[in-house]
């Protein structure tokens, strides 16, 4: 495993890490779990994805068992939480999302005991929230910093300028700003992390934690001749994203991205893996997984690294046709 540090902070992360969005209590439970969280730590992995919404809570319940149980020492992982949509689903009332200071602070500590730990070593602001100024965010995540909770914070689909207004804040109060966001990057979705995001990464040192680096399984190509059932596009509540990944374009730009790889001898998920963590500004690609097999294989996009000469990510560029303009 390669190690990476997050953005010009002291923290390594793995370049592979795993996240239990979709998969914890949706699509596994316990004892696969266990088992893919210790596949994961064997070989190296050392962030563990988690938020509040996930599951409504129990994803985060899930992963606390398995780390008690597990009785891995804590300072040899790193763990996340994020705060933003709540987790009391459309019952939700005003102040059991968002963030403001109430749930910021509220959420903190439902993650920790629901994730048996305490503290967070990285806590996110899920979305950014237009009714809470981020002077607000920015006091109340260093509160939490002071009092022990969180070591880092950072942002997770945050725009270029509402991240700078953070830093900018930051400065002014002499505090600590986000140290790391949390986009989706992958073959598909590009533009903050190769175009819009150029200018933090020069100035501030951002750290990313990726995520969907396989498009929600869509660069698998297991989605080229429909929908499988179980898959995470057939679960209820998630149709939205066969209504954003599945367009006949994009299955076309797949498969013969997919006859590329078999040129390659790799195989197509681990190429769009790798295509992500080539790129230096990543800092880890989160993983999802609910086979040993699944995750196991794609471990091996480290190996695949080494194939991403200049030549064959060209040729990867002409197939999508997804390289966004760079504007610095």
């Amino acid at each position: 495993m390669e190690y990476r540090r997050m953005g010009r902070s002291g923290l390594q992360l793995s370049l592979l890490s795993f996240g239990s969005w979709v998969t914890f209590a949706r699509q596994t439970d316990d004892n696969i779990n266990d088992r893919l969280m210790s596949i994961a730590y064997e070989n190296g992995v050392n962030f563990f994805d988690n938020a509040e919404v996930y599951s409504a809570g129990k994803s985060e319940e899930m992963m606390g068992r398995i780390l008690k149980r597990k009785g891995w020492d804590r300072s040899s992982f790193v763990l996340s939480s994020k705060a933003f949509f709540g987790w009391k689903g459309e019952g939700k009332r005003p102040n059991q999302h968002g963030l403001s200071r109430k749930h910021l602070m509220e959420a903190c500590d439902e993650a920790l005991q629901r994730l048996q730990v305490e503290y967070l070593d990285l806590y996110y602001c899920h979305r950014a929230d237009k009714n809470v100024p981020i002077e607000e965010v920015v006091r109340t995540m260093n509160t939490l910093i002071q009092q022990g909770k969180i070591f880092y914070w950072g942002t997770s689909e945050w725009s270029a300028a509402e991240i700078m207004e953070a830093h900018m804040i930051s400065r002014e109060l002499g505090l600590e700003g986000p140290a790391v966001e949390q986009p989706e990057y992958n073959l598909f979705n590009r533009r903050k992390m190769e175009s819009e995001f150029l200018s933090i990464f020069d100035n501030i040192g951002m750290g990313t934690t990726i995520w969907s680096p396989l498009a929600s399984g869509l660069l698998t190509g297991k989605y080229n001749s429909g929908i499988p059932e179980g898959s995470r596009m057939s679960l209820e509540g998630y149709e939205w994203l066969k209504d954003k990944a599945l367009l006949e374009d994009k299955i076309l730009r797949v498969r013969e991205l997919g006859d590329f790889s078999q040129e390659l001898g790799v195989s197509l998920s681990t190429l769009s893996i790798a295509w992500c963590i080539r790129n230096p500004n990543v800092t880890t690609a989160i993983l999802g997984a609910t086979k040993e097999s699944q995750l196991l294989e794609n471990f091996k996009a480290l190996e695949v690294l080494s194939v991403l000469t200049t030549e064959v990510m060209e040729k990867i560029d002409d197939i999508m046709g997804t390289k966004p303009e760079v504007v610095r």
